[in-house]
């Protein structure tokens, strides 16, 4: 008769999650290794380190604490992870925590489908890196020029930082309307009379274009750690 009953806890194992802190709960993955989370038909999600159901503020919550994690269907095994940090995405623009401008959604949409929908991705990639290497730097500069002292001697700093962030977010929407060529109010490219021009021209121009985009941001970087220093007393 014990042998049934393993075969029912097989069978049930097979086609419904886990319960919280089983035995048949996966082990902890190695240091640094992505935790996985399995997605289940009724649409829970199971963290198998953590042997618990987690929720996709859980997961935005280990996405800024730095915990990588991957999802996979539980039935399938697919990997679904860009689709549930999408989900992640559209909960937090639902609650307020709007990041995503509509002319850039709309932008991003165009490029469905458009011949230069492969190089979007690593663009992007490119501009996000850049602008998260410049939030590290301001949070550094705050915390310097804080110093332990309180909110009084940060707030020169801090008027520096909201500018130097509202540049960085100029240079993103510029960098997103490099893509966009034909959008509204764009200025007609110029073209050299009797030239081919064509693709090439247009190609060579976005490399300019990104070599001007790498000049500013290094332009930046360097008037941020001059105007660093500026907040102490």
């Amino acid at each position: 008769m014990a042998q049934s009953g393993s075969q029912r806890s097989t069978s049930q194992g097979a086609g419904a999650p886990p319960e919280p802190g089983g035995a048949g709960a996966a082990a902890r993955p190695a240091s640094g290794a992505p935790v996985v989370v399995k997605k289940y038909a009724n649409r829970r999600l199971y963290n198998t380190e953590a042997s618990s159901y987690v929720t996709l503020e859980d997961l935005a919550r280990m996405v800024r604490q730095g915990r990588d994690f991957v999802v996979y269907d539980a039935k399938t095994g697919e990997d679904i992870t860009r689709s549930v940090l999408t989900q992640i995405i559209v909960e937090e623009e639902s609650k307020g925590q709007n990041l995503l401008p509509t002319a850039f959604l709309r932008q991003l949409i165009a490029f469905y489908g458009d011949s230069l929908q492969s190089l979007v991705p690593r663009y992007l990639e490119f501009a996000m890196a850049g602008f998260a290497r410049q939030q590290e730097q301001m949070r550094r500069a705050m915390e310097q020029t804080m110093g332990g002292f309180g909110l009084p001697f940060a707030t020169p700093s801090l008027s520096n930082l909201e500018e130097m962030g509202k540049q960085n977010m100029a240079m993103l929407e510029r960098a997103m309307s490099l893509f966009s060529p034909f959008r509204p109010g764009a200025a007609e490219p110029s073209r050299s009379p009797g030239a081919g021009g064509g693709e090439g021209d247009d190609v060579e121009s976005l490399r300019a274009e990104v070599e001007s985009l790498r000049r500013q941001l290094a332009e930046l970087r360097a008037a941020q750690g001059r105007a660093g220093p500026k907040g102490s007393p």
